[in-house]
């Protein structure tokens, strides 16, 4: 499958011209009612009702050994709709508990149970069938992505989910194509590596891309024969034990696959801490991914890999296609409401085309449509809760206290839920905590540059490393800043182009390891040497 640029796909095209403050356009809507939909616009509320999701919740409880169970102790939490606030559905709350009969029936499944016995092209089979089985249940899978996250439904159902059926497809096709080398040595000795699974992988996935994450964790784990103990983020807990129970449907022995649902201090340290879980792997903060790392080194030991942190920059050179990157620019920050790890929110422009980029960069936020994700053509939903909302808005506020000048936005959107206008900053400053905090909310910073020199020191001067965007002409000037910049990906004249085969991850604080292609396949395997004399071999 070609890569996708999924910040992009769903995006609409308008002029760069300064646009209405807002305007409406009908679609049908649920129940063929006629639904409005509303450009951003800051005195605007939305007054439309939420569409009734396609979709209603079947699984609420924690995947142990094949079978759905409560938490041990009978807790439960709700997970909240971010249109409104309300809750959807009430979750089993897993704890330490459960975290141990999670890890005691992976462990099983991985010392006596069938599924690192099989050959790697039954396990490629199985996995296969369940990449069927989800593409075929895609629509009710992303209404839940939906409803849960807040995510355009455009987006889930067009992007994200066939994306995760492709990484499963690409992972099904390692299985049985992992193996060692034969090495020679120095006397008559035949030595050969073997790539082993780690045996119980722990894994801790975020809120921002559910599925997706899921995808990214479990398919190399499982290509590579280990089994797996998931725990899912609390915000968005529905997605991945719906996915989880098509896996069993495709054959996935019991224990295989184990998914628990709960809170980060208690089953995310649980998980991170026992000493019966061989390798781990976390996305989600920064901070967050000390505390992981800490608790794994103070356990077993297990080896850890981590996705972390990002405040990418976005580089518009001086003979850039002002229109181009603007919209560019614009898809790399705001997409998924911002909520993204890589969001090129640093956007440098040079200085010679600094004042038209900005006023064009102001425009097209102002167009940008807010409302209900259910909605055909909304481009952003709401942010994820109510914690992430005011941490953003806080963070503008600070924006706006610090001298930065607020073009667009700045505030809420309506007076419901977690809606957020696209907000806009330009004379943004190094030292500004929008500058340097990873806002992970539709905000984008605007700075100035001279010269190539002082943007790569400014660029590189962030304790993140995870990405950056590069928008030129000049070959030279994109090969000088692709090996200058300090970061994981570089896309050129592109941005959040992403394929089952291209590796993704970060430097400094950023994290560690590779997600997706071949790289990843690393994080899930041992290599054993095993060195054997040979008695009068006819050759070395």
């Amino acid at each position: 499958m070609a890569a996708k640029r999924i910040s992009t796909v769903l995006s609409r095209s308008f002029t760069s011209a300064a646009a209405p403050h807002f305007f409406f356009s009908r679609v049908r809507g649920g129940a063929g009612q006629s639904r409005l939909i509303c450009r951003y616009n800051s005195t605007l509320a939305a007054v439309e009702d939420p569409i009734t999701p396609p979709v209603s919740v079947k699984y609420n409880q924690l995947l142990i050994n094949g079978q759905f169970v409560d938490a041990a102790s009978g807790k439960t939490f709700p997970t909240l709709d971010p249109r409104t606030g309300e809750v959807i559905a009430h979750v089993a709350e897993g704890d330490v508990e459960d975290v141990n009969r999670a890890v005691s029936a992976a462990r099983k499944a991985f010392d006596e149970g069938p599924w690192p016995r099989m050959t790697a092209y039954e396990r490629s089979r199985i996995i296969w069938r369940f990449a069927d089985l989800l593409e075929k249940h895609t629509d009710e899978i992303a209404a839940l992505e939906t409803w849960d996250n807040g995510k355009p439904y455009e987006q889930s159902a067009k992007i994200e989910i066939p994306m995760t059926v492709r990484i499963f497809r690409y992972y099904a096709g390692w299985a049985d194509k992992i193996h060692g080398l034969t090495v020679p040595a120095d006397g008559p000795y035949h030595v050969q590596t073997l790539h082993e699974p780690f045996g119980v992988a722990g894994q801790i996935i975020p809120w921002n891309f559910p599925m997706l994450m899921f995808s990214w964790k479990v398919g190399p784990a499982l290509a590579c024969g280990n089994t797996v103990v998931i725990k899912t983020a609390e915000q968005t807990p529905l997605s991945a034990v719906y996915a989880a129970k098509l896996f069993h449907e495709a054959g996935l022995p019991d224990g295989v696959l184990n998914v628990v649902s709960g809170f980060g201090p208690t089953a995310g340290a649980a998980l991170a801490s026992h000493m019966d879980v061989d390798k781990l792997a976390f996305t989600g903060s920064t901070d967050t991914g000390k505390i992981v790392l800490e608790l794994a080194s103070k356990s077993n030991l297990k080896p850890v890999t981590l996705e972390l942190g990002g405040k990418s920059p976005f580089i518009v050179c001086e003979d850039a296609d002002v229109d181009q990157a603007v919209e560019l620019s614009h898809s790399a920050v705001f997409f998924n409401q911002g909520q993204c790890c890589c969001a090129g929110s640093r956007t440098f422009v040079h200085e010679r085309v600094y004042d038209e980029f900005v006023e064009k960069a102001k425009a097209r936020a102002i167009q940008r449509a807010v409302g209900d994700p259910f909605k055909e053509g909304i481009e952003q939903g709401p942010q994820v809760d109510s914690d992430q909302f005011e941490k953003i808005l806080r963070i503008i506020r600070s924006g706006v206290k610090s001298g930065a000048n607020l073009k667009a936005g700045g505030d809420r959107f309506g007076t419901t839920g977690y809606y957020i206008q696209p907000t806009v900053f330009s004379d943004v400053q190094d030292d500004m905590l929008i500058a340097k905090e990873e806002i992970f909310g539709p905000v984008q910073s605007i700075f100035k540059f001279k010269d190539l020199d002082e943007v790569i020191q400014r660029s590189n001067s962030s304790r993140y490393g995870l990405a950056a965007g590069i928008f030129t002409h000049n070959l030279d000037t994109a090969n000088t800043l692709s090996r200058a910049l300090k970061v994981g990906t570089v896309w050129i004249n592109c941005y959040d182009v992403f394929d089952a085969a291209i590796p993704f991850g970060g430097y400094k604080m950023s994290g560690n390891g590779r997600e997706k292609g071949i790289y990843s396949l690393s994080n899930y395997l041992q290599v054993k040497a095993v060195v054997t004399s040979l008695k009068n071999p006819a050759w070395l």
